[in-house]
């Protein structure tokens, strides 16, 4: 029995699990964000209600373990950053622990039991608030020990102009200290910004997609420049690793409209020609962080 989590700026998630297709989710709790003994105690809390002696903890957080200095950067939750999480946790809870970053595990999860079956080198791309992503060659992810593989959303690769016809697009500071980022566009947060850029006016995102597909022409605009923008960077992405698919997590992926459009747009930009979707929604829709750390615990190999 492993127990795993799914930890985030908001919350901590638990669950049961001896097999990655055999998940028992547990309450779930509020993740402390100032003090770190109250966050030990909020994990410690999960594993005395999962009962029994597991054999290890497999945790999905977001952050990233630096792979030289196995110490985690994560600004969501401070308590936790700067910190040699894994072994800090091993002392506090007396168990062998496994952590990966959750896009990591979203792309190992689409890997396993997902739409990324069957394929030998799948990209698991995030598009929720912002962008993120992780890759898995041969059922193992490229950060089994930490690192920075994946991360496409940030670094300069924005285009400083998109949309057809083309305008300008300014170069928008991103949080991690560059500018003109794909996490600066790309996700939610990302489209909200293009559209108010370039009509004036706040909306969210579920409100300027909902408005594209009834046909409205500002949110066409908007869309239109989000996809162009997006669509470039992702099939560099592609050409670079050889993904052969790109399962799509996050909130936008809830769209099918959208991610088609993004399909069609990739596959239109890469050297090899597919006549098959390759950028799709992800098949994981409940609690891939969970699945993903399950098959991070049972050895970090998709089947």
């Amino acid at each position: 029995m492993i127990v795993c989590f799914d930890i985030g700026g908001s919350a901590i998630k638990g669950a049961i699990t001896h097999s990655p297709e055999r998940i028992f989710p547990l309450p779930r709790r509020t993740t402390p964000l100032t003090d770190f003994r109250r966050f030990e105690e909020a994990m410690e809390a999960v594993l005395d209600e999962a009962g029994g002696l597991p054999d290890g903890i497999a945790i999905s957080i977001t952050g990233v373990i630096d792979p030289e200095t196995r110490r985690i950067k994560c600004a969501n939750i401070p308590c936790i950053d700067g910190r040699e999480l894994a072994a800090e946790l091993e002392a506090a809870l007396h168990l062998p622990v496994k952590i990966a970053n959750d896009a990591d595990c979203f792309a190992l999860a689409e890997a396993g039991i997902g739409a990324g079956r069957g394929h030998r080198i799948v990209f698991g791309a995030i598009l929720g608030t912002g962008v993120g992503g992780g890759l898995v060659v041969d059922g193992r992810l490229i950060n089994a020990d930490g690192g920075f593989a994946g991360e496409w959303g940030h670094g300069p690769a924005v285009a400083s102009e998109g949309g057809h016809p083309p305008i300008a697009i300014p170069a928008y500071p991103c949080g991690c200290g560059q500018s003109r980022c794909v996490d600066t566009v790309g996700g939610a947060r990302g489209l909200e910004r293009l559209h108010e850029t370039i009509h004036g006016k706040t909306l969210s995102s579920q409100e300027i997609i909902a408005a594209w597909q009834d046909g409205d022409a500002a949110a066409a605009r908007s869309i239109d420049v989000f996809v162009d923008l997006l669509s470039s960077p992702l099939a560099l992405v592609i050409n670079i690793t050889g993904a052969t698919i790109v399962p799509v997590g996050g909130g936008l992926s809830n769209s099918e409209a959208l991610i088609a459009e993004i399909d069609r747009t990739v596959r239109a930009r890469i050297l090899r020609r597919f006549d098959r979707p390759l950028v799709v929604s992800g098949e994981c829709r409940v609690e891939p962080g969970l699945i993903g750390a399950a098959l991070l615990g049972f050895g970090g190999k998709a089947s």
